[in-house]
């Protein structure tokens, strides 16, 4: 069973209009798949540190989280343009806590970003200021849905920077409601990048994921540490979603 907590009645952060469509031509269009959310709680002091400024640690009911997300892209895109192959597929791994901008716009800090593919890379670093590293990965699904990732950083650092997991979905399929913490988890539509001292805002939109509970095994990883983060010994929140069509739209500066 996913966890169904609600939120304390003090919170009073606006999550539903993010996950409206924006009035405005995206800029990217891609399909996410075989998406694992695997969090941890974390001290809030631990990451508020890492963050830069003019972002505030987002928290469900006092608590702040880090996440560690692999999936696969196909599809990836600018919107005038037709799939390229050999380009548009790639797999990814990020690792994130949530956000918010003086209590608007809650959404996720990438402390870091894996991707296979140089080019998805480059193109992340220019156009979205995202922190994206280049790494050999492998995300291959079995006749039981199960799904084997693994990844290893190649540049930039820090190194190393490592992921190998086996998950799979289990459960039926729902959508997590809002105020409760599998939505503060997963609905997230805004993301913030900087740049030379400036702080930038992005957004996406898509259906609300599919969800189911999942399981992890043989997880092996120091992606987290690498961030700078410390993360709990014990067992993850897991959530599984199957895909996502996705449309993403140009960065703004946060004035």
């Amino acid at each position: 069973m996913m966890p169904t907590t609600t939120r304390t009645a003090t919170d009073r952060i606006d999550r539903i209009a993010p996950t409206r469509r924006p009035d405005a031509p995206a800029l990217m269009i891609q399909r996410w798949a075989r998406l694992a959310f695997l969090h941890w709680p974390v001290a809030v002091d631990d990451v508020r540190r890492l963050l830069p400024a003019g972002l505030t640690v987002d928290t469900f009911d006092g608590q702040a989280w880090v996440g560690l997300v692999p999936f696969v892209v196909t599809g990836a895109r600018p919107v005038f343009l037709p799939p390229v192959p050999g380009l548009s597929r790639f797999d990814e791994v990020n690792v994130r806590t949530y956000v918010h901008d003086r209590g608007r716009a809650p959404g996720v800090w990438f402390f870091s970003l894996d991707a296979s593919s140089r080019v998805a890379v480059t193109a992340a670093r220019a156009l979205f200021k995202l922190g994206y590293r280049h790494a050999r990965m492998r995300a291959e699904e079995g006749a039981d849905g199960r799904v084997r990732f693994e990844s290893e950083r190649i540049s930039p650092g820090p190194l190393p920077a490592t992921c190998t997991v086996e998950y799979a979905p289990m459960g039926p399929v729902r959508h997590a409601v809002p105020d409760t913490l599998e939505h503060f988890l997963v609905e997230r539509y805004i993301l913030y990048a900087a740049d030379g001292g400036r702080l930038f805002r992005g957004r996406v939109h898509h259906e609300s994921y599919p969800l189911q509970a999942g399981t992890v095994s043989g997880l092996r990883e120091d992606l987290v540490a690498a961030a700078g983060v410390g993360r709990p010994a014990s067992e993850p929140l897991v959530h599984y979603a199957s895909e996502v069509n996705v449309e993403v739209f140009p960065i703004k500066e946060v004035g």
